[in-house]
């Protein structure tokens, strides 16, 4: 016996289903079929439980609207990927549009719905491009998942910051960070419903020499994150940070990046770093979906335990 229940904050279309067998119940949520839409034995053995003829899998982000910043490369592009493979409707912006028109074109193929749009995280007036033409083109902003960082060529050693070089970090990182949640708010909140997923590291936490200006920045997007997570809950809204250590260009772009990345695989228990779409996207996706809806004000390690936090 099935009972469908309709949760409010979700398009009216969408449900979950609560199937009963003897004393035991199971949770089932609709997931994206991806790449060749064809089910195995064992996709229908654990996600279509109970699925009734004509009913269409979904992913947990279904005809959610998102917006990803810094999606060109690394943590950004892992997380748009990702999204549309779970059915988000993907708004990508980063400065290189190159890269996103290439992301887009994977996602479009692939079956997903994506726009690119060009965004320099240092100029208000293109954040205002991106959000004004995302309610413009889709009606509401659902997710934002706050992954640019600008200035990441600036790292240096404590006595060789420049105040103005901290600054422009720091204006690349929370300051940006800032700018967007408070232009997506009031549409969220309209709707009483929202999923704000910031970008930290886990470097903040352990000190890494030669990372100050960097380290100082995102420590300041945890301590909004915290704070937003206070005053915009009674809204619906949620909003959470996510530590990742994996690869990415931006461990190219100086020598301490480099030797970081090095040094970093070598105190994985894992003995590796991760990949961007394979191992840190997970994760970012199920914070922006429904089922996270209890989980906020959160500093969520995805580093194969590279730094253990309570």
């Amino acid at each position: 016996m099935a009972f469908a229940t309709a949760h409010s904050a979700a398009p009216p279309y969408i449900t979950t289903r609560i199937y009963c067998c003897s004393s035991q119940f199971r949770f089932v949520t609709n997931r994206a079929i991806r790449h060749s839409g064809i089910r195995s034995a064992s996709a229908n053995n654990v996600a279509g439980i109970g699925q009734q003829k004509g009913e269409i899998d979904m992913g947990i982000l279904q005809d959610r609207v998102a917006i990803v910043t810094g999606a060109s490369s690394g943590a950004g592009y892992g997380a748009a990927k990702r999204f549309a493979e779970e059915g988000a409707i993907v708004v990508a912006t980063a400065r290189r549009k190159d890269r996103l028109d290439a992301l887009v074109a994977e996602i479009e193929v692939a079956g997903g719905k994506a726009i690119a749009l060009e965004c320099d995280l240092f100029k208000e007036e293109d954040i205002d491009k991106v959000v004004n033409t995302t309610i413009k083109q889709f009606g509401r902003i659902d997710i934002l998942a706050n992954i640019g960082q600008g200035s990441l060529d600036k790292h240096a050693y404590l006595e060789g910051i420049e105040v103005a070089n901290a600054v422009e970090v720091y204006m690349g990182g929370p300051i940006q960070s800032l700018l967007f949640m408070q232009k997506c708010f009031p549409h969220m909140k309209e709707r009483n419903y929202g999923r704000i997923i910031n970008c930290g590291s886990q470097s903040c936490l352990s000190g890494l020499p030669g990372f100050g200006g960097y380290e100082m920045a995102k420590a300041a997007v945890q301590a909004l994150t915290r704070t937003a997570s206070q005053e915009w809950a009674k809204y619906g809204i949620t909003t959470n940070v996510f530590l990742p250590a994996h690869w990415s260009d931006a461990f190219k772009l100086s020598a301490q990046g480099i030797e970081a990345g090095n040094s970093a695989a070598e105190r994985s228990p894992m003995g590796k770093l991760g990949e961007p779409y394979e191992d840190v996207s997970p994760m970012v996706a199920f914070l922006a979906s429904e089922g996270a809806g209890y989980i906020n004000g959160q500093a969520i390690a995805i580093d194969g335990g590279v730094q253990l936090i309570a």
